[in-house]
Parts: structure tokens; sequence; C-alpha cells
């Protein structure tokens, strides 16, 4: 008799749901508010720090939330939860389609943050971790090179729209994409937990002989006690404060320069397809390489481009800020998912790596206000950008310091 073909493990069909619903969930509530930024400005009279409050807000919230949110994907899946949590994505969308007031504005912003924190990397990283043990970067890799598309896709999609239906049309149909995409995904792909399936992470099979050994995991006591946690989270955090304080910023600092709004879409739409380049480098990379190393290069590569973007620059010198800047970030996505799963282990990982993205966010929440302040003091944003570069090189130096400290016991 012909022996039966085995069933696809489920765990890649959640990887390639989670690849959809990252770039989608990416793309409209955390790239496309740049978008939105000059129009609702002139439209509501708000100025730059007010817009750019807003924002703060909803990164804040989303990473202040992160630890309960960790902790009930690590207790309870995150099935359930990405999909209410992007129906209430939905409704956000639709009712900032409406704000007539900054209150309202600020309102809205605070919602979007709850929700970022429910479905974007945190919780699927999470996901990912009890899924796979072996084949966990090349999961990793599958959703955020999707994911990496986020602003190459929404980023023009949203300044097109806007162009053509006005800011708040725009709203709303990014609204009507969201609710077809990420809400029946999660809902319908994603599972708790491989052995609820019949089968061990990667699919192994569950055998009874413990040919398979679990993967051991740090606690989160221990892992807080530990200096890796606290050196990881340090280099992480300022390297955050640069690529958010960029994201909220790089479309209106670009058009003040006197670029056309077609030219400044295609760079930032550049930083997201780069995202790509950085992540492909960095798989098979890290199989040879420390990933502390690796991850420190990625860092200073990303302060190197804030340093060229201080001068002005031809359309070619935007592109290679652009690529320069994008791949960082593809890497250091990759970096960090993979630092803490190496360092900690799966049974912990959303409360641990939820941890570190609350210390993130309480610091980060600050960039783009910050920014946007030094540019109403300063007339410019050569002074942000100086400072952003900084912040690049002290996360390069802090992730080096992890490989000098003991890794906690591991339970």
């Amino acid at each position: 008799m012909r022996r039966a073909r085995p069933l696809r493990f489920h765990g890649w069909n959640i990887a390639w749901a989670l690849a959809i619903t990252q770039t989608v969930s990416f793309g409209i509530l955390f790239y496309c508010f740049q978008v939105f930024t000059l129009p609702m400005e002139a439209e509501l009279g708000l100025s730059r720090a007010q817009t750019s409050g807003a924002y703060s807000l909803a990164l804040l919230l989303s990473g202040s939330t992160a630890i309960p949110v960790g902790r009930w994907v690590d207790r309870r899946g995150a099935r359930g939860l990405m999909t209410v949590a992007s129906l209430a994505g939905v409704g956000l969308m639709f009712a900032w389609s409406f704000v007539e007031s900054l209150a309202g504005l600020y309102a809205v912003q605070a919602g979007i943050g709850l929700v970022m924190s429910a479905v974007l990397y945190d919780v699927a990283f999470t996901v990912l971790a009890v899924w796979f043990r072996r084949h966990r970067l090349k999961a990793l890799l599958i959703v955020t090179l999707v994911a990496g598309l986020a602003s190459t896709i929404f980023v023009p999609l949203a300044t097109w729209l806007v162009e053509s239906w006005g800011w708040r049309d725009a709203l709303r149909v990014l609204a009507v994409i969201m609710l077809f995409t990420t809400v029946p995904l999660h809902g319908l792909v994603l599972r708790d937990n491989p052995r609820r399936l019949g089968s061990g992470p990667d699919g192994d099979p569950l055998a009874a002989d413990r040919s398979h050994e679990p993967e051991t995991s740090v606690s989160v006591r221990e892992a807080l006690r530990g200096g890796a946690f606290w050196w990881l989270s340090t280099a992480f955090t300022f390297d955050r404060i640069a690529s958010v304080a960029l994201a909220a910023h790089a479309v209106p600092l670009l058009l003040e320069r006197g670029h056309s709004p077609g030219l400044v879409a295609s760079v930032v739409g550049t930083i997201g397809a780069m995202q790509l380049a950085g992540r492909i480098l960095f798989t098979p990379a890290a199989r040879q390489a420390d990933l502390t190393t690796l991850t420190a290069i990625t860092f200073a590569v990303r302060g190197a481009a804030l340093l060229l973007l201080v001068f002005p620059l031809s359309a070619a010198g935007l592109f290679l800020f652009a690529a320069m800047f994008g791949g960082a970030n593809g890497a250091t996505t990759l970096g960090r998912a993979a630092l803490v799963a190496e360092r900690f282990g799966p049974a912990n990982y959303g409360t641990i790596n939820g941890s570190m993205s609350t210390m993130i966010a309480v610091v980060q929440t600050v960039a783009p206000l910050s920014v946007g302040f030094m540019r109403v003091a300063t007339g410019d944003y050569k002074v942000a950008l100086i400072a952003l570069a900084g912040t690049a090189l002290v996360a390069s130096y802090s992730v080096t310091r992890v490989r000098r400290q003991t890794v906690p016991a591991r339970a």
C-alpha cells in the first residue's frame, strides 16, 4: 500500500497568515499616520507638536500594555485577542475619519495604541516562538519579510487615496481593507498550541520515547534578574527611538525640503522594501555569526543613515539613505525576536518580551513629540537627526554588552 502523505504542519499556515495580517496592520495602524499629518493639520488647525503628541500617545499605550497582553497570550493563546483587537481597529479607523478636534484625535489614537499592542509583532512573535523551534528563524523571516512591505504598499496607497479622495475617505477605505483581511485570518487560522493538533513544535511527533526534548525556558523572575535582559532592553529602546521618530516625521521632513510628494512616497516606500533585503541578509548571517554582533552592526548602519540625512540630498542620496535605514530596520526586527527567544526560551516569551516592550514604550513615546519640538525650536530637522544618530550608536554599544553577561540558569 502507498504510504499516506503527511499533513502539512499547521504552523506554516499560521506563519503565512500572520505575514499578511502584520503587513496590513503595520501599514494601516503604524505607518500611515505620517501621510495624514499635513492634511489633518491644515483642516483642523493643529501644530506639528500636537499631531506628534497624538502619535506618541498611541505608542505609549501600545507599549505600556505589553506585559498584560504578553501574559494573556502565554496563558490563553492569541487567536481570540488578535481577532477582537482587529475588529476594534477597524472601528477606530472609521472613528478617526470623523474626528473634528484635537481631543477626538487623541481619543482615537489612544484606542489605536491599545489595538497595536494586541495585533503587531510582539504578539505574532510569541505565537511563532511556541509553534517553532528549529525552524523559528525561518518562520520569523516569512512574517517579517512580507510585513517589511507594509510601508512600501500602504504609504503610497494612502498618499494616492488622500490626493484622490481626501484624508477622511482614505481612512474609511483603509478600514475596509483591514476588515476583510486581518479579522478572518486571525479568527480562522490562528491556533494556540501545536500539541492541541497532535504535534510538537516544527511539526515533530509527540514521541513517547522523549526523543525530542522540550526547549528549556527562563522564568520571568530569572530573566529580570539577569544582565542580558537589561542590556537588550537598553539597546532596543535606544534603537526604537530612532526608528519611531523617523516613521512619524519622514514624510513632512522631506516635503519641507522641497521634494515632490511622488518622490517622498517612493523614498519612504523604499525604506520598507529594503527591510526585506536586511532580513534576507541577516537570516543566513545569523547561522554563521554571533547574533549580538550582527545586531550591533545594524544599529551602527542606522546611525550612519541618519547622519547622511542631515545634509541636503539629491534623489540618489535619498534612496541611499532609504536603503541603509530600511536594511537596518529589517535586520533589527529579526535580531530582537531571535535574541529574546535564544536567551530566554518560548515558555514565557510573551511576558518577557512584553516587559521589554513596556520599557521601550515609556522612552520611545517622547521621540516623535521631542523631534516635533526640536523642529519648531530650530526651524528644521538637523539637530533632531544628529540626536537620533546618537541614540543608534548607544544602542550599538549596549547590545555588545550582552555577550559579557552571564545568562540566567535555565529552568
